[in-house]
């Protein structure tokens, strides 16, 4: 095993591989990630930061679990039935039900933000309905369909089960780096926060368009996102700037 003989100290190619997959996995977690601030958000304040470490502890564990099982996840993608000619996997399926779940949840969010009076505060954190268990169990719901996007890139781009879980342990460690910072920026902007809806929205559809054999690359999407974000950040600028200027 070329691990335990220490010969991937000097390989390059090992090292070539465990980077990139790396940035591939903090990549395909950001969706994860957003989705996550955003339900942590409904949390009593105390909660937030727990949830959000639950969350991730359970994105971590489903995708080694996923890696243990790698001829279970190859069998996935095994076609289990037809209709009209277009055949249907496991993962086909696990990935259609996760984009409607991400529709739906999605919908409700900015439907809520949309309706709500201009003065009126947000839903009262913990209320009725919105509990630390029933945010923790769709988080791992959605996890794992984020996890199993996650591990057959990995399986895909990787030939060694180490660098795969080594790549993915670091993914998941910068992300829970950057789990509270990028939700409380989430949170104290709600132009920021109906970005983020739109776009797990446009990650719900790819989900069920990959699903139907429809490939769209994620990378568009987060190109999208990211000048997105940096638009309504300057335009954040240009406003605070404006009212420092008014109250000179």
């Amino acid at each position: 095993m070329e691990f335990l003989t220490f010969a991937w100290v000097t390989n390059p190619e090992i090292w070539l591989s465990l980077v990139t997959l790396s940035a591939l996995e903090i990549v395909l977690g950001i969706d994860n990630l957003v989705f996550i601030a955003i339900l942590t958000g409904r949390l009593p304040a105390h909660q937030r930061a727990l949830g959000r470490r639950v969350g991730l502890a359970l994105a971590l564990i489903t995708r080694l679990m996923l890696l243990a099982t790698l001829a279970w996840i190859v069998g996935l993608v095994e076609p289990v039935f037809s209709v009209a000619g277009k055949a249907f996997s496991w993962r086909d399926i696990i990935l259609i039900a996760g984009g409607l779940f991400l529709l739906w949840k999605a919908t409700v969010e900015i439907h809520e933000m949309v309706e709500k009076e201009e003065d009126e505060p947000d839903r009262p954190q913990g209320a009725a309905g919105v509990t630390f268990r029933g945010v923790v169990l769709q988080i791992a719901v959605i996890d794992i369909i984020f996890s199993l996007d996650s591990v057959i890139t990995a399986v895909g781009m990787a030939d060694q089960l180490w660098v795969m879980v080594t790549a993915v342990v670091i993914a998941m460690i910068i992300m829970i780096i950057a789990a509270n910072p990028l939700a409380e920026f989430v949170s104290s902007y709600p132009t920021i926060k109906m970005l983020a809806l739109a776009f797990l929205l446009l990650i719900g559809v790819i989900l069920i368009a990959d699903g139907l054999g429809l490939h769209v690359p994620k990378g568009y999407i987060y190109f999208a996102l990211a000048f997105s974000v940096a638009v309504e950040t300057l335009n954040h600028f240009v406003r605070r700037r404006r009212r420092r200027l008014k109250g000179a």
